[in-house]
């Protein structure tokens, strides 16, 4: 019974700890501004859509070569 309620204590601890070393860490933390997060949003927006029109092009182009050959 006493080893179970020693467990349970040093669960409770290390989880304890942990929880700390988490907070520590997240304050260490350099969070981006709006206007960066404005900025690299805007630009994985942008590469999405350069991405969606190479190969909706390249997907045209697929097409187009498979129909000669039909």
């Amino acid at each position: 019974m006493a080893k179970e309620i020693k467990k349970k204590a040093k669960k409770k601890e290390q989880k304890e700890s942990l929880m700390k070393g988490i907070k520590k860490e997240l304050k260490q933390v350099k969070w981006p501004s709006f206007k960066d997060l404005m900025k690299y949003t805007l630009a994985t927006l942008v590469l999405c859509i350069i991405l969606v029109a190479f190969f909706e092009a390249l997907n045209i182009i697929m097409a187009y070569v498979k129909g000669l050959f039909n």
